[in-house]
């Protein structure tokens, strides 16, 4: 019978010593500090939830309210991200078609788009506006066809209304609030020039818009602020009328200052700029498109393809940059290929659908939009962590986590709505464990600084 050397004997009792020493300081410490943090009185009134596991072993380091179900903000993009890794493929591609169908003295310009939230983003180099129109205008040329007396957009399979349930009327004409159709264009967004005056309470002039705008006008109810307030402006759908309203403040003595908008219809958008940029080629093309719900009828020619960046690069600019267009366009998507219906509530019950296969309870998913945006959606800390764990034995894994902005040096996603802070992610301690971890906080009184410093005192203790 062989004997345990001393050294080797010594190095097992200091490393039982060290876990012993691990099972008594992290999962305390983390308690005591969620302790201390819901007593703090900004959360004398809110529901604080957290997951936390062992990464390895999935141990649960600590759990509290872990199965309620909270608004979590931009943090439920992490679930539409990985939902589309894992419905969509790692190299799914979008792909945006054009055609043409020739009649006599009646041409017409197919186009034949999939939903692509890239198409025309100024993010990547081959999505740039003047990229987009160079090479769909060479392919034009190529064609030989000078005139064309319609534009047909293929809508099938894709519903109409580009707005979720649940989002706020104070959100969806602003840029974060743009949704997604199956021609989106500049990721449906435009600026606002503006220029405020000299004294609080001077009205406050729109100067112009980049892009100029096709059929849409503003109107500006803004007002000056004093100096250093910042970005209070809001513009508002118009109900009845082609011209919205801008209401807020911004700060006094500006020229120029800009905000950001969503597009109205990004079709009617994209088709007057090829339209402006065609006339210069003296090939002539109505302005307005005309859309088609119906499949189309067989006799086009698709002449020119554009194709999307990788899954991959578009994850990262969607958690980077916290990009509700694409979660929301991502959920359509999942929708359009698994149902060919591309209503939002399709892609959530398919992706509630998979992760029940997988053990998680529809009802710890109980979501209304794929970006986080609505105050409606409702999920829990476990399944954000579930997911994020499977996460990390999938061959995509890197590009997810290197999605991941660092916030607090921990590599996480952040959430924000009014009343709303929430944090989940990954992070490796120094003692070499790795954790993964979700915390939200709904219905905090005070600043939104001053509870993500409390919140980040909590993580600190896996440090």
């Amino acid at each position: 019978m062989k004997h345990a050397t001393p050294k080797v004997t010594l190095f097992l009792a200091f490393l039982m010593l060290h876990t012993l020493a691990w099972s008594q300081t992290v999962p305390s410490k983390i308690a005591a500090a969620f302790q201390k943090f819901e007593q703090d009185p900004q959360l004398q009134n809110a529901i604080s939830s957290l997951y936390i596991i062992d990464a390895k072993t999935g141990e649960v380091v600590f759990e509290r309210n872990s199965q309620v179900g909270l608004a979590p903000a931009s943090t439920q993009k992490i679930i539409t991200s990985i939902s589309a890794y894992e419905l969509l493929g790692r190299d799914f591609k979008y792909e945006t078609k054009f055609a043409y169908r020739k009649s006599k003295g009646n041409n017409e310009l197919i186009i034949l788009p999939s939903g692509d939230p890239t198409f025309g983003s100024w993010r990547w180099d081959q999505t740039k506006e003047d990229q987009v129109l160079a090479g769909l205008t060479k392919s034009l040329q190529r064609t030989g066809l000078k005139s064309f007396s319609q534009v047909t957009i293929d809508n099938n399979g894709w519903n109409d209304e580009t707005v979720p349930d649940g989002w706020m009327w104070q959100d969806i004409a602003n840029y974060y609030g743009a949704g997604p159709a199956k021609l989106n264009w500049r990721e449906n967004q435009y600026d606002v020039i503006l220029r405020s005056g000299a004294r609080i309470g001077d009205p406050v002039a729109v100067v112009k818009t980049v892009p100029e705008l096709n059929g849409y006008g503003l109107h500006s109810e803004l007002t000056s602020a004093a100096a250093g307030t910042g970005d209070n402006a809001y513009i508002y759908f118009p109900l009845s009328t082609p011209t919205a309203t801008i209401r807020g403040t911004i700060p006094v003595n500006e020229s120029s200052f800009k905000i950001s908008g969503a597009m109205p219809s990004a079709a009617r958008q994209f088709i007057g700029t090829l339209s402006d940029t065609l006339q210069t080629l003296k090939i002539k093309l109505p302005q307005q498109p005309a859309a088609q719900n119906n499949p189309l009828p067989n006799g086009y020619t698709v002449f020119h393809t554009v194709t999307s960046p990788p899954l991959d690069s578009i994850i990262y600019w969607f958690n980077r940059k916290s990009i509700n267009l694409y979660g929301e366009a991502l959920t359509k998507t999942i929708a359009y290929k698994h149902t060919s219906d591309s209503q939002t509530g399709n892609g959530l019950k398919e992706i509630r659908a998979y992760w029940k296969q997988r053990g998680i309870p529809e009802t710890e998913l109980s979501m209304v939009d794929g970006s986080g945006l609505s105050p409606l959606n409702r999920v829990t800390t476990h399944a954000q962590v579930q997911l994020l764990q499977h996460a990390r034995s999938q061959p995509w894994f890197q590009g997810f986590y290197t999605s991941l902005p660092v916030y607090n040096g921990m590599k996480m996603k952040s959430g924000t709505i009014r009343g709303v802070k929430g944090y989940c992610g990954y992070h490796k301690g120094k003692d070499g464990r790795e954790y993964v971890f979700s915390f939200l906080v709904n219905n905090y009184n005070g600043s939104a600084a001053s509870v993500v410093k409390k919140m980040y005192q909590v993580l600190d203790e896996l440090k």
